[in-house]
């Protein structure tokens, strides 16, 4: 999609670098959305995924429909963002992992800093899905990081069609941060094409590029 890697340096999200996702709210849709994404990027790496949760509630069969299947994610739960964060960094650093997604709630800038360091030397493209226990918590995700990209998603109410039915998922993608780059707005949803999805509004492509950031889909 190149209206969203344009604003990237490079013109897509960089391996080997640590990325922050979150969800436009406190609730399910807003954190299943922020899955959805996470899973979306995770699978265009190709290789093997470790996932870090800390709830029960990872829905797998939804993760294969954003190009993620079982057979390509280990699957690991903690109990605490401390252990969280180890199994993190020790994904990162392992080497033979294409990307770590992994639910984390506090994120200082020390622990960010290990992490981009370990994704730096393993080379895997690390995800940090910000997730609270409360909607107060999430004022942390203002503070500085050492991630490369910062990321918010927020489900939007699908287009209405032109006979009775379900509309296209349609999300709020909002770019908030990212090194040498600019930041950006989109509205996106599902599309047809390799790239799963396409600017809100916009008529499907006659080709496609797919980039780093073109991860989303229902």
């Amino acid at each position: 999609m190149p209206e969203i890697d344009q604003k990237l340096p490079g013109g897509g999200l960089p391996l080997g670098a640590l990325h922050e996702v979150a969800g436009g709210g406190d609730d399910a849709v807003n954190a299943a959305v922020a899955a959805r994404f996470s899973a979306g990027l995770a699978a265009l790496t190709g290789g093997q995924v470790l996932w870090i949760a800390k709830k029960a509630d990872l829905f797998a069969p939804s993760l294969q429909q954003a190009g993620l299947p079982p057979t390509r994610v280990v699957f690991v739960e903690v109990e605490s963002d401390a252990d969280g964060l180890a199994c993190f960094e020790e994904g990162l650093r392992h080497g033979g992992l294409s990307a770590v997604v992994a639910e984390v709630g506090r994120l200082t800038m020390t622990a960010s800093r290990r992490l981009q360091l370990a994704a730096e030397s393993g080379g895997a493209l690390g995800i940090a899905i910000r997730r609270w226990p409360r909607l107060a918590n999430g004022a942390d995700f203002g503070q500085p990081t050492a991630s490369s990209t910062r990321w918010r998603v927020s489900a939007l109410p699908s287009a209405e069609l032109p006979v009775q039915g379900v509309g296209q998922s349609r999300w709020l993608l909002e770019l908030i941060r990212t090194r040498a780059g600019e930041s950006g707005v989109f509205e996106v949803e599902a599309g047809d094409g390799p790239a799963g999805l396409r600017i809100a509004g916009a008529p499907p492509p006659s080709t496609h590029r797919i980039g780093m950031v073109a991860a989303l889909g229902y």
